[in-house]
């Protein structure tokens, strides 16, 4: 069975990694982790029985793949650290902005691909692009995208796409939190107390979504469907409407595209 070494584990890495032993697609003795915060790693260890190794190095000589799960402004210094520990592996990188070719750049003796996940791989849910752009054997894709649907559902993506996967999917759920808190506290204003109206916003999202994946129907005709003639819903709509929130989840895309562009151009 494959061994997977976590080079980092922040947030994202840590979703992925919890996502993994959830389904168990691998179990915890084949899975290393090596991270600057040791006090995470241990706790980590401890909590779900995954191996922990004294530097990147040691850890990629036991491993068949590795994960590259750092930030984009530390990435260079820390590929470089691995060049040699690299060579031959199967490098799967998180990290935004670093595209194939400039990983290549830094360590050009393994095989990568590049990946956009995102945080609800955690819970099983996550949306995981995988750039088609890649240099894995048909065997080790194979792998990744087995590894990948263990957390969610992996989508194969050409490569000029994955900066606008960023912008959908890679930070979404951070947009659809926020509209999860704002409808929770209009709620609350109308009265519903806390934790009922956020376990009311957050079904209600979640069962919305369901529609969308398991019905077929285009999003705007299964609103069309929720808002009766001079019925309550059609003027929330026409609320929200007029508050901009179409405009704005555009502009945020939008502006996410632009950063993870730029992020690409200048490594940072």
């Amino acid at each position: 069975m494959a061994k997977l070494g976590f080079i980092g584990i922040g947030n994202m890495g840590e979703a992925i990694l919890r996502g993994i032993l959830k389904k168990g697609l691998l179990p915890a003795h084949n899975i290393y982790i090596f991270d600057l915060n040791k006090e995470k790693i241990q706790a980590l260890q401890q909590e779900l029985g995954v191996l922990t190794a004294q530097s990147n190095s040691s850890m990629l000589a036991a491993c068949d793949y590795a994960l590259l799960a750092v930030k984009p402004n530390v990435c260079a210094e820390v590929l470089n650290e691995c060049s040699i520990a690299l060579k031959g592996k199967a490098l799967i990188s998180i990290v935004t902005g670093w595209t194939r070719p400039k990983i290549e750049s830094i360590v050009p003796d393994c095989r990568i691909l590049r990946v956009m996940p995102n945080t609800p791989c955690m819970v099983g849910e996550g949306m995981v692009a995988l750039d088609l752009d890649h240099s894995l054997t048909d065997e080790e894709f194979r792998f990744a995208l087995e590894l990948f649907n263990s957390t969610g559902t992996a989508l194969p993506v050409p490569s000029y796409l994955m900066d606008a996967v960023v912008g959908v999917s890679g930070s979404g759920p951070a947009y659809v939190y926020l509209f999860i808190e704002a409808l929770a506290d209009g709620g609350v204003r109308a009265g519903l107390p806390r934790k009922m109206a956020y376990a009311l916003a957050a079904q209600t999202v979640l069962g919305a979504a369901k529609m969308v994946q398991e019905t077929g129907a285009h999003p705007g005709a299964l609103k069309d469907a929720v808002c009766s003639p001079a019925g309550t819903t059609i003027e929330a709509v026409a609320a929200l409407e007029h508050g901009g929130l179409r405009a704005a989840v555009l502009d945020a895309v939008e502006v996410c595209v632009r950063r993870a562009q730029e992020l690409a151009d200048h490594g940072q």
